[in-house]
């Protein structure tokens, strides 16, 4: 989970388990998730944008 973090700039929510959906830090702007996301992502509020596991 922490090399998700460092390597993909995603955090996991709580009970979270491998290859389902990861949350998008907050401190990446939408134009740099757009780049780091290609296949998009749900943003669920403004500051929660949820995408599928980047490295799968």
């Amino acid at each position: 989970m922490l090399q998700l973090t460092a390597n993909h700039k995603v955090a996991t929510p709580a009970n979270w388990a491998h290859g389902q959906d990861v949350i998008i830090v907050p401190a990446v702007s939408d134009d740099e998730a757009k780049d780091l996301f290609p296949n998009g992502w749900e943003a669920k509020k403004p500051y929660l944008r949820v995408t599928k596991q980047p490295n799968l």
